[in-house]
Order: C-alpha cells, then sequence, then structure tokens
C-alpha cells in the first residue's frame, strides 16, 4: 500500500513539476542547468502520462481506453508543428513532413519491432486479431501514399509539394478516412480490436477507477502532455544547434520531435507487448500512425494554407523506398495475426537503417 501511495504522489507531481519548469525556463531563458532539468522532467512527464492513460482507458475500457493516448498526442503535435511552423526559419517547411514521416517510420518498424521483439522473448509466440490491424494498416498505406508520396508525382506545382485544392483535399481525405477507421473502432466492429480471450489481463476484473479518479488523471494527463511538448519545444534551439555543430541533416529534428512525442505511447505498448497484451500493443501502434496523419497533416494543412506558409509534404527517394519497405514489412508481420520474435528482429533491423540513413544520407 505504501508503494502505491509513493507512485500515486508520483505521476501527480511529475506533471505539475514539469509544467513549473516549463514557465520557470519561459520566463528566465534557457540556462544550460535548466536544459539538463528539463531533459530529466520530460522523462518523467512521459512516465506519469502513461499512467494516467492507462487509469481513463481502464475506466472506459477497451478499445476506446487506446484511443484516448493516441488522441491527446497526437492533438499536442499538431500544436506543437504549428508553433514552429509559424516561428519560420530555414528547413521549416519541411519539418511537418519530417515529423509525421519520422513518425510512421518509428511505428511501423520501432515501436512493433521493439513489442514483438519483447512479446516473442517473453512469451515465444502472441497473438492479435487480423481483423482489426489488417484495416487499419490499410488505411495507413493510402494516407501516407496521399501525404508523404504523391507530392512528388504531380504536376500542377513544383515537385514535394501541392496546389492549394490539391492540399485541401488531402487533408479532407485524411481526416475522413482517419474518422472511418474510429467509428469501425469503437463502435461498428469494435469486437475486431479486443483480444480473443482476456486471460492475460487480470487487471481488466479489477473494479474501474472511480469517476473522479478518471477525472483527475485526464487533467494531468492533458498537464504532461502539454509539459512534454512545451519543453520538447525548449530544447528544439539547442537541438538544431546540435544538428549544425555536427553537419547533420535538418529531417534529425523531425526524427527528434517524433520520438519525444511517441514517449507515452511507445512505452505503453511495450508494456502491454511483456504483459502478452499485444492486441493492446497492436491498437496503439497502428491508432497512433492513423492519427497522425489523419489529424496532424488536416490541421497544419488548413493553418499551412490559410496563413500563406510554405509546406513541402512529398519525400525524397531515398525515403519513399525506406516507407514502402516498411509498410511492405507491416503487412507481412500483421497479415498471419500471430508473431514471434523474428519479425521483431526484421522491423529493428530496418528501424536501424532508417536512423542511421537519415543521419548519413
Amino acid at each position: 500500500m505504501a508503494m502505491a501511495h509513493l507512485i500515486h504522489h508520483w505521476t501527480t507531481l511529475a506533471p505539475l513539476a514539469a509544467a513549473a519548469l516549463l514557465v520557470l525556463t519561459t520566463a528566465i531563458g534557457e540556462q544550460p542547468w535548466l536544459l539538463v532539468g528539463c531533459v530529466a522532467a520530460i522523462i518523467a512527464a512521459v512516465l506519469a502520462a502513461v499512467h494516467h492513460a492507462e487509469v481513463i482507458a481502464h475506466r472506459v475500457g477497451e478499445p476506446l481506453g487506446t484511443l484516448v493516448l493516441a488522441l491527446a498526442v497526437t492533438v499536442i503535435e499538431a500544436a506543437l508543428l504549428l508553433s514552429l511552423l509559424f516561428a519560420g526559419g530555414a528547413g521549416m517547411e519541411t519539418l511537418p513532413r519530417d515529423t509525421v514521416y519520422a513518425t510512421v517510420m518509428i511505428i511501423t518498424t520501432g515501436v512493433v519491432g521493439l513489442c514483438t521483439m519483447i512479446g516473442g522473448l517473453a512469451h515465444r509466440e502472441q497473438s492479435f486479431r487480423v481483423d482489426g490491424a489488417g484495416g487499419g494498416l490499410a488505411a495507413l498505406i493510402v494516407l501516407a501514399v496521399v501525404t508523404l508520396v504523391l507530392p512528388d508525382f504531380t504536376i500542377t506545382t513544383g515537385v514535394g509539394t501541392y496546389s492549394r485544392g490539391q492540399s485541401l483535399f488531402a487533408a479532407v481525405v485524411s481526416a475522413a478516412l482517419w474518422g472511418i477507421f474510429v467509428f469501425v473502432q469503437t463502435i461498428r466492429h469494435r469486437d475486431y480490436f479486443l483480444p480473443h480471450d482476456d486471460q492475460a489481463r487480470p487487471e481488466e476484473h479489477a473494479l474501474p477507477p472511480s469517476r473522479r479518479q478518471a477525472t483527475l488523471s485526464l487533467v494531468f494527463l492533458l498537464v504532461a502532455l502539454v509539459a512534454v511538448v512545451g519543453l520538447a519545444k525548449v530544447l528544439s534551439h539547442p537541438l538544431e544547434e546540435f544538428v549544425e555543430a555536427f553537419h547533420l541533416p535538418r529531417g534529425v529534428v523531425g526524427i527528434v520531435v517524433a520520438m519525444v512525442v511517441l514517449l507515452p505511447e511507445t512505452w505503453a505498448a511495450i508494456r502491454a507487448a511483456y504483459a502478452n497484451r499485444l492486441q493492446s500493443s497492436m491498437n496503439l501502434a497502428i491508432g497512433s500512425a492513423l492519427a497522425t496523419i489523419g489529424l496532424t497533416v488536416p490541421v497544419v494543412v488548413f493553418f499551412a494554407t490559410a496563413y500563406g506558409l510554405p509546406l513541402v509534404l512529398g519525400l525524397d527517394p531515398k525515403d519513399i523506398v525506406l516507407l514502402a519497405t516498411a509498410l511492405l514489412v507491416s503487412v507481412v508481420t500483421l497479415g498471419t495475426g500471430r508473431t514471434s520474435m523474428m519479425q521483431g528482429a526484421v522491423h529493428l533491423v530496418l528501424f536501424a537503417t532508417y536512423l542511421f540513413l537519415a543521419c548519413v544520407p
């Protein structure tokens, strides 16, 4: 009981401490000792966010619970990208593309790879429903092609860009397809995203948290996510200086932004896989990737179009090949409904290749 009491207070204090540090950094500027504290605060806030998301998920049940963290993180990600886009500067017109692309690659190779590898090592084989994963992956392939690949092949504007009408069409299609996926996941075919049995989830039989507990967790979840993104923005300038000092490509900034934003979902997915709940891991992974395109892209496109901000969405040929490979491997992995450490190894090797080529193009 004492340990649970301590954990409860820690997950409550961490978001508040991170938010306070964000206010302090904004007030007095970027001091070296404060930047170190920002890194520690981000990690603490991420772990607290996972705890509060799990409380909410237990209250609302699956699969709606897995949408809570994905939706909150994606909305905050869009806000972060817009703030950086409005700030302007060299290379900012490609930051939304780099971040969305990085998010898709991190999820389809890194998160899925870690979950299947850890789950395979702990439980040899794991299973999940192909019905839901297959539909979600098909939607992800379509959205990725429409937003990240087709801009390189349209002829109305320059390579890598959409015209005003094409951008708005891509935004509407992305939002509509994501909305259909959510409807299927939560209402029409909810059973597609539920585990075959709940034997591996004894906590599901425990009493769900009260409405008051769930409401407080929602508040602290939002505080933690805002603090994480705010602190990430504070660290973005030192990060850009680091990238320039080591002559790294600008796309590395998008990778770091995506990694920070995805930390809560990644940690939650890994924990679920280790607990033999791979269905929850797949729900989180596919749902997060879809939400990133289905929500972030429409918001960014709308504001970029309204305020005349430059926006480049099309990927380079190398990145198109990597994206196609990641989606093809995901089709193979998610097509059987069973995974082992072999699939995890394949995804992680592809993830390492993506990171290496991003730094050494």
